[in-house]
């Protein structure tokens, strides 16, 4: 196990700055935001700023933070380089009068600018708490795909940008995959599940946590972005401007207060385009998967945005417009979830399946790195996902003008209403068992819903007995009480026998007790069943 002096000499803070990094926190056109790190030693520090071949620098102060980490104490100093000119190159440094950093360069977005370009990555996590946290993949990608692109204008992530964020051993790591990178192009970050992860020891991963307020994201991004989130919630939710476009970058806590942040933030906005970014993915591609915590927590909030990035999966995946529960065609009619995949050949290996409510998915199971890219041209946004080996997984073109979405692709809208667990068709499993409404009241078949899950079946007379994510629920033909491991309930109406002579049961009384709930979509008719827990249901073989 390393001790704090032996990983000071490794990747520690000293005088000299380190861990260098642009963002944009003000008026992109006119302003640019540096960050870097130092030990202790070091009190103050200030940016010195120009545009090339000029003779009189600017300079602008620099905000401290001093971080106690698990391994280090360092200092995090923030500096605002304002008074800027748009669409202009601009060199700069940073430091105190002794120790100072290299020179780097930077440009600024033009003023009011409607044709931009800016790379998507996500769940860039690599390797454990045992360093060195070697991100130099990361970085020979990242450099490849940015002299491939160089139109980009700055990166922006789907979270997961470290694999235990309450350590300083993969932040530092981390910031090493972007050395060379981001000193000149800024770097939007979105906090995902294991930027907040955590463990008492790291080196034995004892007592796993999550920190609701991720100290080490929120301390050492602390000046970077805009503090203009929900209160108590800032830095992890942030949003700022680029040109036409608006992007919220949301967290993984205080789902409540983001959603008001979202609603407030995309009804003040006048831009063109309105851009949100949250970890977990709503419209998701795995069998396991869930987000009935974010969703509809969120709904009224995402359900204002053009596009909502996400990350978390590590396979790609592209929806239909989405609005609360309805899957549409137009950009007019609902928000379309873009979930990137990993970006560090970290794939998750088979976790895809098809869902009713995504146009596109690849599962990436070669392991190779993927990334976005999105073009804006004025009312037009053409998201573009890669493959590091050159292959392209999507192409699509969203015209706001047009209304329309190209390639053209039709939601489907059923005239006989299907059943869905988890966005899947049942398929075989409810061809001609299908949900019936009688009098108000949908009703789903019991035995083919947890056959197809992967639960426990038992079918007697008149009865049939499920077992599926830790619980059991005994139905009785013609009864509404539920026999259950914890007791007895009543459904909203009595289990009936319907087609195919199968055991039938109100959609909401079949769910209470196996942590699960049921949603109809009206204006497709189909019938989706989500449950609360991402475990895969194996039923026990004697």
């Amino acid at each position: 196990m390393i001790t704090k002096s032996e990983w000071k000499n490794i990747r520690g803070s000293s005088p000299k700055p380190d861990q260098i990094m642009l963002s944009i926190k003000g008026d992109a056109s006119r302003s640019m935001t540096v960050r870097w790190r130092t030990d202790t030693s070091v009190d103050c520090g200030y940016a010195l700023y120009r545009e090339p071949g000029t003779d009189c620098w600017m300079k602008a102060e620099a905000e401290k933070i001093t971080f106690a980490t698990d391994m280090d104490e360092s200092n995090f100093f923030f500096a605002d380089m304002t008074g800027l000119n748009p669409d202009t190159k601009y060199e700069y440094t940073c430091g105190d009068d002794v120790n100072r950093s290299a020179v780097y360069t930077f440009k600024t977005a033009k003023e009011n600018a409607t044709k931009f370009s800016f790379l998507c990555i996500s769940d860039i996590q690599a390797g454990d708490a045992e360093p060195p946290a070697d991100y130099s993949v990361l970085r020979e990608f990242l450099g490849k795909v940015l002299k491939e692109h160089p139109e980009c204008e700055f990166i922006l992530t789907g979270g997961d940008n470290t694999n235990c964020g309450q350590t300083d051993i993969q932040w530092t790591g981390m910031f090493e995959g972007f050395k060379g990178i981001c000193e000149s192009i800024p770097v939007m970050f979105c906090m995902g599940n294991h930027d907040d992860m955590g463990f008492s020891s790291y080196f034995t991963k004892e007592d796993k946590y999550y920190s609701e307020h991720a100290e080490y994201f929120t301390n050492q991004l602390w000046g970077s972005y805009a503090h203009n989130g929900p209160e108590g919630w800032c830095v992890a939710n942030h949003a700022f401007d680029y040109g036409n476009a608006h992007f919220c970058i949301t967290g993984t806590s205080g789902y409540e207060e983001m959603n008001e942040w979202l609603i407030e933030q995309a009804e003040k906005s006048d831009k063109t385009w309105k851009f949100a970014v949250h970890h977990f993915p709503v419209n998701y591609a795995g069998p396991e998967l869930e987000c009935d915590d974010t969703y509809p927590a969120m709904r009224d909030g995402m359900d204002k945005y053009d596009i909502v990035f996400s990350g978390h999966e590590h396979s790609f995946s592209r929806s239909y417009p989405r609005r609360g529960e309805g899957i549409y065609d137009k950009p007019s009619q609902g928000t379309i979830h873009y979930n990137l995949a990993a970006s560090h050949r970290n794939s998750g290996g088979p976790k895809i399946v098809p869902k009713v409510w995504n146009v596109k998915s690849y599962g990436n199971e070669d392991s190779l790195s993927m990334f976005s890219i999105v073009d804006i041209d004025g009312d037009k946004c053409t998201l573009t996902a890669f493959v590091e080996d050159g292959k392209t997984a999507d192409k699509c073109i969203v015209d706001k003008g047009n209304d329309i979405i190209l390639p053209y692709d039709l939601a489907p809208v059923y005239n006989q209403t299907r059943i869905k667990f988890k966005g899947y068709d049942l398929g075989l499993c409810s061809v001609v068992t299908l949900p019936r409404n009688i009098d108000g009241i949908w009703y789903v078949p019991i035995g083919q819903i947890i056959n197809f899950i992967g639960g426990d079946v038992e079918r007697t007379k008149g009865k049939i007995k499920v077992g599926v994510y830790n619980r059991t629920a005994e139905f009785t033909e013609n009864s509404a009480t539920v026999v259950t491991e914890n007791g007895e309930y009543e459904m909203e109406a009595p289990c009936l026998r319907l087609d195919e002579g199968q055991l039938y049961a109100p959609m909401h009384g079949f769910c209470k007790n196996l942590r699960m709930h049921a949603y109809y979509y009206e204006h497709n008719n189909f019938i989706t069943i989500e449950s609360e827990v991402q475990h895969r249901p194996v039923p026990y073989q004697p």
